[in-house]
C-alpha cells in the first residue's frame, strides 16, 4: 500500500469497469465499422471476445488487448494494481501467457501530486511483474480525471486458444471468483459496507486470473470469458451467442462477496447493473428474485473467469481452484444447453 493520503475517489463519479460505455450504445457504434480481414486473424471484434488473436506461426499466436479506467478505490497503489490485473485478465481468459505490457496513463499533474502517479505505476508494475510480462514503456497524457491501465500482448499455442465461442451443449459453467465488486464499490461511497467486506472486494480485484488460466489449459477448456464491466449477464450472454448455445445460470449457486447480497436487499444497486439488464433485452429470461438478478448484472472490476467445462472434469477443476488457496469460492454455477431459435440465450433461475 502507498503512504500518500490523496483520496482518488474524490476525482470521479464512476470508477473501474462501471465507467464503461453503455453496451447498447457501444454495439451500435461498432456496427458497420470497416475492418480489414486477414486469414491470420483468429479472433477479431465479430464475437466481442476478450481480446484479439493473431497467428504468427503454427506454434504461436499473439493475444492483443487493452483496458484502462478511472480510480476504483482511494489508494493509488491499490488502484494501479487492480487496473493492471484487470487488463492482464483478458490474456488469461483466452488461455494465454502475458508477454509484453505498455502503461496507459491519464493524470492531472496540476491537481494531484506526482507522487500519487508514482504509486499508481508502482501498483501496476507489481501486478505486471507477478504475471511475468515485461514492461516496454507506455504513454502519459495530462488530463482529468486520472485513468490508468495497460495495453498487453500475450502468447498462446493456436491449438490451445480459449474463446467465448468455444462453449458446447452438455458442458457446465464454472465461475472462479465471487461477484459483487460493483455493489461493494458503490456501498463504500455511501458508507453502507463494513470495512472488512470492502477489503475483501479489494483483495478479489487484485487477484490475477493466472491460476484459472493454467487450470483451464490443464483440463482442456476451450470456452471461457472473464467477467468485467458487462456483468455475468452480459459476458455469459456474449459467450452463449458466440457459441450458438443457451446457458442456464443457477443464481443461488453463484458466489457473492461478503455482505453484497444484504446490500442488494437494502437497495444498493449500481446504475451499471440496470444498463447491463437493458442490454440483454429479450435474449435474457429471468426466473429469480430482483436481488439475484441484479447481482448477475453487477459490473465487475477485475472479475473472475467464467468457463464452459466438460461435466466429467468440472468438479475436479473446481477442487483444484479451491485447493490453490486463491479461489476458495470457485463453483459450478450453471449449464450449457442447445439453443432453440427464437428462445433466449441466457436464463437466470
Amino acid at each position: 500500500m502507498s503512504t500518500q493520503t490523496f483520496d482518488l475517489l474524490d476525482t470521479v463519479e464512476y470508477g473501474g469497469c462501471s465507467a464503461k460505455l453503455d453496451p447498447l450504445k457501444l454495439k451500435e457504434l461498432l456496427r458497420g465499422l470497416p475492418l480489414l480481414h486477414d486469414e491470420r486473424v483468429m479472433v477479431d471484434v465479430t464475437t466481442h471476445d476478450d481480446a484479439g488473436v493473431y497467428r504468427i506461426s503454427e506454434e504461436e499466436a499473439l493475444i492483443v488487448t487493452t483496458d484502462f479506467f478511472p480510480p476504483v478505490c482511494s489508494d493509488a497503489y491499490t488502484f494501479g494494481r487492480i487496473a493492471a490485473v484487470n487488463a492482464l485478465s483478458d490474456v488469461y481468459a483466452m488461455g494465454g501467457i502475458p508477454l509484453l505490457a505498455l502503461n496507459l496513463t491519464l493524470f492531472p499533474s496540476k491537481d494531484i501530486p506526482l507522487e500519487v502517479l508514482a504509486d499508481i505505476l508502482r501498483g501496476g508494475q507489481d501486478a505486471i511483474n507477478e504475471s511475468g510480462a515485461l514492461t516496454m514503456g507506455g504513454h502519459t497524457i495530462d488530463d482529468a480525471p486520472p485513468k490508468y491501465g495497460l495495453a498487453v500482448v500475450g502468447r498462446v499455442h493456436p491449438n490451445k486458444l480459449i474463446t467465448n465461442a468455444g462453449a458446447r451443449a452438455g458442458q457446465v459453467l464454472v465461475l472462479s471468483k465471487p461477484l459483487g465488486t460493483g455493489v461493494a464499490i458503490a456501498a463504500h461511497r455511501l458508507g453502507m459496507i463494513a470495512p472488512d467486506d470492502y477489503e475483501a472486494a479489494l483483495r478479489s480485484m487484485q487477484l490475477l486470473n493466472k491460476t484459472g488460466a493454467e487450470l483451464m489449459q490443464q483440463y482442456g477448456v476451450r470456452g471461457a470469458t472473464d467477467v468485467t464491466g458487462f456483468g455475468l449477464v452480459g459476458h455469459a450472454l456474449g459467450m452463449a451467442q458466440a457459441s450458438q448455445v443457451s446457458m442456464d445460470i443457477d443464481t443461488a449457486a453463484v458466489p457473492a462477496l461478503p455482505g453484497v447480497r444484504q446490500l442488494l436487499d437494502e437497495g444498493c444497486i449500481p446504475g451499471a447493473a440496470f444498463r447491463n439488464i437493458r442490454f440483454a433485452g429479450d435474449d435474457l429470461a429471468v426466473h429469480c428474485s430482483l436481488a439475484h438478478k441484479m447481482l448477475m448484472a453487477d459490473a465487475q472490476t477485475s472479475g473472475g473467469l467464467l468457463m464452459a467445462v466438460d461435466a466429467s472434469v468440472a468438479e475436479a477443476l473446481v477442487a483444484d481452484l479451491r485447493a490453490s488457496g486463491l479461489h476458495p469460492e470457485a463453483a459450478i454455477v450453471g449449464m450449457v444447453t442447445e439453443h432453440e431459435p427464437g428462445k433466449p440465450y441466457l436464463s437466470l433461475y
